[in-house]
């Protein structure tokens, strides 16, 4: 509600609060530093060998990250330390078709975002294809399967991929699985740091053919940076999936030579 129906011809501007998050980061690595210059490495080693034994035998683990806590021992000290025994936690990404077209089935959107994917598979010889991508530490992907279900289910190949990548990890897969589109889902506030990182990396890949496009929360005086980066597309809260489709269809056709056998005879 006032979403995706009911909404008001004009928006209120919303006064956003604006993080550097590379200044962030700066800082946080340098008070990271200055503890471990501090501390006892010995004594670090030793609570965090303790750790490693409590997840080895099924023991008290809280107690002993406290203690390695204590000894000034850094949260991801403690997380590798408990991932010797356990092993990362990797979320399952799947797309599940028809979840999307059994609710807009008969929507025009929808139905002109197929017939555009449809000629463009027709005249490229493939179907438009897309990664959609978290980035970071956003854990936030509820949003980013319902993208990719829906594109799914309007005519595209669709890779998702794993939660926490890298900028370089995003773009390399993009590369690796030759897509048209590379879109990063962000709902953290990392976008106008991350996205230039990604844009860069496709370019040192030579792919600069690669259209990246960002979706989630962002805030609308963060577009033109993100334009300005070299971003395709920007869609915030509100945006119809169909007609989204469609816009990004459009820059595909564009792009798209004709093939020879296409082409109406003479």
């Amino acid at each position: 509600m006032g979403i995706n129906r009911y909404r008001r011809d004009t928006e209120d501007e919303l006064d956003v609060l604006e993080i550097d998050n590379e200044a962030v980061r700066q800082s946080q690595l340098k008070r990271l530093q200055q503890v471990k210059a501090s501390r006892d490495d010995a004594e670090v080693d030793a609570a965090l060998q303790s750790v490693r034994h409590a997840a080895e035998h099924e023991e008290n683990l809280l107690a002993a990250a406290v203690e390695a806590a204590r000894a000034r021992a850094t949260l991801g000290e403690i997380s590798d330390a408990m991932e010797t025994t356990f092993g990362r936690y990797v979320a399952t990404t799947r797309v599940i078709s028809g979840v999307y077209s059994t609710e807009v089935a008969k929507d025009d959107a929808f139905a002109k975002a197929q017939d555009l994917a449809d000629t463009y598979a027709e005249q490229a010889g493939r179907r438009p294809r897309i990664l959609v991508a978290k980035l970071g530490q956003d854990g936030h992907d509820r949003g980013s399967k319902v993208i990719a279900t829906a594109f799914a289910d309007l005519g595209f190949d669709v890779d998702v991929g794993p939660l926490f990548q890298t900028p370089n990890e995003a773009a390399r897969q993009a590369v690796e699985n030759d897509v048209h589109i590379l879109g990063v889902s962000s709902l953290a506030g990392a976008h106008k740091s991350l996205v230039p990182q990604v844009l860069d990396e496709l370019k040192a890949f030579g792919r600069e053919d690669i259209h990246v496009i960002v979706g989630g929360v962002i805030p609308p005086g963060d577009y033109d940076d993100l334009y300005a980066a070299g971003v395709t597309g920007v869609f915030g809260p509100g945006t119809v999936i169909a007609e989204a489709a469609q816009q990004l269809l459009r820059v595909l056709l564009d792009e798209v030579q004709p093939r020879p056998d296409l082409q109406p005879a003479t």
